[in-house]
């Protein structure tokens, strides 16, 4: 005859089992989401340079045009980037905001919008050119990128009258929008033998390094604040 007790040992047994298996799945969970949190904060930011043949390296190796260099110094400096190269040579702000939509399916985290030169050259109205980029910054912000506008301006043999309407296009459209502006995209390149290709246009690759160097801590300063 078996006493009532009899199969209490064997209770006792499979309760501990069970709380064993249950404490294992949980232990197995928190480190799951542990790491699904740490995957994700370490996840490579993604920087897409949108502009003309500025951004694109137009007489350059790929790997000496601005998105490559600019790349390569954030990661020297610690960021896990990766500088997506969205330049097109003679773009003008009507091109960009055609494509910029196909570009942003990259989903970037940040994006430098670098265009109008190629408008001021050819003496399109800058209100034409106001229309377009504050267009651009919408769309951008829309999508939830940060954004750092780099600012163009006009050449003096285009006459005080179109400066004065040009150059204010950028800090006025970043006060507007709340976006961070880097004010002139070839500050001390322009117009410096040394620094350009013989067109005296684009940068050649020392151009381009000190561009870099110059908008580097903007941009690491965006990729801060993302993080």
């Amino acid at each position: 005859m078996r006493s009532e007790n009899a199969d209490a040992p064997h209770s006792k047994v499979g309760m501990t089992f069970r709380m064993t298996r249950f404490a294992s799945l949980a232990l197995l969970l928190l480190v799951l989401c542990g790491w699904s949190a740490t995957a994700a904060s370490a996840r490579t930011s993604k920087i897409l340079a949108f502009g003309d043949s500025l951004t694109a390296g137009f007489g350059l190796p790929s790997e000496q045009s601005f998105p490559a260099q600019l790349e390569k110094r954030l990661r020297a400096d610690g960021f896990d980037v990766q500088v997506i190269n969205g330049g097109q040579s003679g773009d003008t702000t009507a091109g960009g905001l055609a494509r910029l939509d196909w570009s942003l399916a990259d989903n970037p985290d940040l994006v430098i919008l670098e265009l109008g030169a190629n408008d001021m050259l050819r003496g399109i109205p800058p209100a034409t050119v106001r229309a377009n980029l504050d267009k651009l910054i919408g769309k951008i912000k829309a999508s939830g990128a940060k954004l750092l506008l780099a600012g163009m301006q006009a050449s003096p043999n285009l006459g005080k009258k179109y400066e004065e309407e040009f150059n204010p296009i950028y800090p006025e459209l970043a006060r507007t929008h709340g976006v961070a502006l880097y004010p002139f995209f070839l500050e001390d390149v322009v117009m410096n033998p040394e620094l350009n290709q013989p067109d005296g246009l684009h940068p050649n690759a020392r151009g381009v390094a000190l561009i870099v160097e110059r908008i580097a801590p903007d941009v690491a300063k965006l990729l801060g604040e993302r993080s």
